[in-house]
């Protein structure tokens, strides 16, 4: 046991050793170069020289062999000179210079400008290293196998096996194996998944239902009308994986910039090398001289310091205020964004329905209606349910028991509660199952109900319905306590604010109705505010919920315009129409359905905590606390980053320019020459460190 024990740790012990190398190689080497650095620095102080001489090109080794790699398979390959490679010969040069002179101290010169490139290339990889997009989590959405049925018969066959025509049988509970027509049955399917629609969808006979959503507790009959990989959730995973080879502009701009200042500084220094001595007859080895000085001031180290440690900085500060960015380069692009989509369900909203209004009719109270209402909705799962009997407990209300409790899926429960039966749903719920006096209550043509009694509810005053018309959601346990107006005709109101109305009735009468609905997040308002003042031109609602739905949270928080009942490839599709206009776009979601438009945009963003797997790998930017306030911030941070980095541009090339003024007039030699250098890439990267404040 102790043996197997023993051979199991070194294993596990191995696999960790080889996956942390493989992870922090960059700095590993980074920090070994910096070792072998000082001690040959020490070495040499010390009058070592054997020792010193061992241990730098072991340094310049180290610290610098994925440069050279780097370099030269780019000289190689694509026939184009980089920084990486700029960098070497600037240190080989200095190295070589220092041997022939016997100035050995030229040899640690070259050595730190290694060390400080291994650092930089460490730093970038932390920070530039996108997170790999995971789409397995999309594949577990939807079943491996179907229950083909035949000749009444059932079996179990692999869903790439199905054919266009096939019938399939899915339980209650079970995920859609893939996209189908219902041909028998009836059930409720919750599709957040896929539409971002908070409420479950009521499907039977002729619906479309896709792969990937759940089923609720009715048995379906489908049929299969198009290959599997053609269905939705197929679409979304091409999607994704289409936006994930896009490389973003930012990037291509930068490796274009640093090869074509790597060409100018190789080819000016190659001229430095060869002309003087014939047009202002300098001897070789002050010409050979200079032109060493030339690359070690001219290498970019400062350049490449203007952006880096500032993005790093950002990251750092976001983290720290939970805001997680994924690369440096989406930081950056935040500062460039012009235009913003928002998901409805999860993101302006918390996802979860809420109880907005509890509404009684003339002589009963709240309490009463949200106590016999829970009363039977606590035997419930639907989230419908579950918000009332919510709300019941917020509002301290007594719990009653309820008996001969039966669940009508998609239209209501029925009970009795204290001996008198009870009945909660939708109005054709009631009367369906009516044994009330409520004969002339009814439906006309699909019509919101109308009431026609002899005696009519009274109607509260004006004050009463002014506030109902102008409050979009009301905080939980702030409910309604006067009496209704004309009780169909306020649910009519209430349903064309997108909420879900539950009528409750006791025996012989209606008490009340509640109105259900998913509620804003808290700061909503103030965030699409602050995004205006910023100078966004444009907020957008994106969603797979209903136009009224989407309208009236838009309207609620102030958002420009509104897309409804969108599947998710018709939001990338958005997305791109609104790259063409503003150029750069973000896009904040939190469901699964949101991740190929998370993909298109220019910047990615999730909500950490409701985000669905997919759409946290997709992301480029994560708000870990759902706060969506952090979107100000991280703005922010982008704004910042873009500003200070453009200053440390002007600041690192105007003080490249000065150092090769110096050396073209000679007043100046190597060690000024690294120390201008050094120095000046110092004074960029404490600059960008700023970031790392609070604003």
């Amino acid at each position: 046991m102790t043996y197997f024990a023993i051979t199991r740790f070194k294993t596990l012990s191995k696999t960790l050793f080889r996956v942390f190398s493989r992870e922090h190689l960059d700095a590993i080497a980074a920090f070994v170069c910096a070792v072998l650095v000082l001690l040959g620095w020490i070495a040499l102080q010390i009058g070592w020289l054997g020792l010193g001489l061992l241990l730098l090109p072991a340094a310049y080794v180290i610290g610098g062999y994925e440069s050279a790699k780097e370099g030269l398979t780019t000289l190689w390959q694509e026939k184009e000179l980089d920084v990486d490679l700029l960098m070497i010969v600037a240190a080989l040069g200095a190295a070589g210079l220092g041997v022939w002179r016997r100035e050995y101290y030229l040899i640690v010169d070259g050595a730190v400008l290694i060390l400080i490139f291994a650092i930089s290339g460490a730093l970038e990889g932390y920070a530039m290293q996108r997170t790999e997009r995971d789409i397995r989590s999309l594949m577990s959405l939807s079943s491996d196998t179907a229950r083909v049925v035949d000749r009444g018969q059932e079996k179990l066959v692999d869903v790439e096996r199905l054919q266009v025509g096939d019938r399939i049988l899915v339980k209650p509970g079970e995920l859609i194996p893939t996209d189908g027509i219902i041909q028998e049955g009836y059930s409720t399917l919750n599709e957040a998944a896929i539409t971002g629609e908070s409420l479950p969808v009521e499907k039977t006979v002729g619906h479309e239902v896709f792969a990937g959503t759940l089923n609720g507790n009715g048995a379906l009959i489908l049929q299969v009308h198009q290959p599997p990989e053609s269905s939705l959730i197929q679409r979304i995973i091409q999607l994704v994986k289409q936006a994930q080879t896009e490389a973003p502009p930012s990037q291509m701009f930068i490796e274009r910039f640093e090869r074509g200042y790597a060409k100018v500084i190789v080819l000016a220094g190659i001229l430095l090398a060869i002309l003087p001595p014939f047009i202002w007859g300098w001897s070789w080895e002050t010409t050979i001289y200079r032109a060493l000085i030339f690359l070690v001031v001219a290498s970019p180290c400062a350049l490449m310091a203007a952006i880096m440690p500032t993005l790093l900085s950002g990251i750092a500060n976001g983290a720290r205020q939970g805001i997680l960015f994924k690369s440096g380069a989406q930081l950056e692009m935040m500062g460039k964004v012009r235009a913003i989509a928002f998901d409805k369900t999860g993101t302006l909203t918390t996802g979860k329905l809420a109880v907005t209004e509890v509404i009684p009719t003339t002589g009963h109270s709240v309490d009463e209606v949200l106590q016999i209402a829970a009363a039977l909705e606590a035997y419930s799962e639907h989230p419908i349910g579950q918000a009332i009997v919510t709300a019941a407990q917020q509002k301290q209300i007594e719990f009653v028991p309820a008996v001969g409790v039966y669940s009508h899926p998609g239209q209501g429960i029925i009970g009795e509660v204290y001996s008198q039966q009870v009945l909660v749903g939708k109005a054709d719920f009631l009367i369906q199952n009516s044994k009330f006096k409520i004969q002339n209550l009814e439906l006309t043509n699909n019509s919101p109900v109308r009431a026609h009694s002899s005696a009519p509810l009274p109607t509260p005053d004006s004050s009463v319905r002014a506030s109902l018309a102008d409050s979009l959601t009301i905080p939980s346990g702030d409910f309604w306590s006067k009496p209704a107006p004309t009780t169909p005709e306020l649910s009519q109101h209430l349903e064309a604010e997108g909420k879900t109305v539950i009528w409750v009735a006791r025996e012989s009468e209606i008490i009340g109705i509640v109105a259900v609905a998913d509620t804003l997040r808290p700061k909503a308002v103030e965030v699409i505010k602050r995004l205006k003042q910023l100078g966004i031109e444009e907020t957008i609602v994106l969603t797979g919920d209903n136009q009224r739905t989407a309208d009236r949270i838009a309207q609620s928080v102030g958002i420009d315009r509104v897309h409804a009942e969108l599947l998710p490839e018709d939001k990338v599709k958005v997305i791109r129409q609104l790259q063409s206009q503003y150029q750069t776009v973000a896009m904040v979601g939190d469901g699964i359905n949101d991740a190929p438009a998370l993909a298109q945009a220019s910047v990615g963003i999730a909500m950490g905590v409701t985000g669905s797997d997919v759409a946290l790998e997709t992301a480029d930017l994560v708000l870990m606390a759902d706060r969506l306030e952090k979107l100000v911030v991280a703005i922010h941070l982008g704004r910042r980053s873009q500003r200070i980095i453009k200053q440390n541009i002007t600041f690192a090339l105007s003080f490249i320019v000065l150092l090769l003024i110096a050396n073209f007039t000679g007043n100046m030699n190597m060690p000024i020459g690294v120390i201008g250098h050094e120095g000046s890439t110092v004074i960029v990267t404490l600059s960008g460190l700023r970031l790392l404040r609070n604003w």
